[in-house]
């Protein structure tokens, strides 16, 4: 059973990890969250539910106006062959989240199978702090840049922190 997002901030809270979380109506879009960008000052963020060739699963994490070249980013991450777009019922299957509410705070859900390699785009961690719905698109939740890879790793993932956007890929 997915999370709640009760029991996330009570994790969140567990580790010493400060949050603010604001609700906003539902956004499945980068380009319907501008509002809510206005509203909460950070970096706010795209979430990418992605799949190799050999059916390993990774979740690419960037500014919300990042360009990523999915045709070359499967080098980048170390991934086998193309990348593709993990279905829906995957996604619910391994994070918990629906289409529009990818996070890495879904990582919670995958506590016990690591099924998912967290890759969170450099650019992005040059920020503080850092925006990602709390596994619900209506609502956003804010948090230290150095708290994101404390809540990752207490999640038994290891993020690979590298250049996956830009110029700098």
């Amino acid at each position: 059973m997915p999370a709640t997002r009760a029991e996330l901030l009570a994790f969140l809270d567990d580790l010493g990890i400060a949050s603010t979380t604001h609700d906003h109506e539902a956004v499945f879009t980068v380009s319907e969250s501008t509002e809510v960008h206005d509203r909460m000052p950070g970096g706010h963020t795209k979430n990418l539910f992605l799949k190799d060739k050999k059916g390993r699963i990774f979740l690419v994490v960037a500014l919300h106006d990042a360009e990523i070249d999915l045709k070359s980013l499967h080098q980048k991450i170390g991934a086998q062959g193309r990348l593709s777009f993990g279905k829906p019922d995957l996604l619910m299957e391994v994070l918990g989240v629906e289409p529009g509410s990818v996070t890495p705070f879904a990582l919670y859900n995958d506590r016990e199978a690591h099924r998912v390699t967290p890759v969170f785009d450099a650019a992005m961690m040059e920020l503080d702090p850092l925006n990602f719905h709390p596994l619900r698109n209506t609502a956003t939740t804010s948090i230290a840049r150095d708290d994101l890879l404390v809540f990752a790793r207490a999640c038994g993932h290891d993020p690979q922190v590298i250049a996956v956007s830009g110029a700098q890929a």
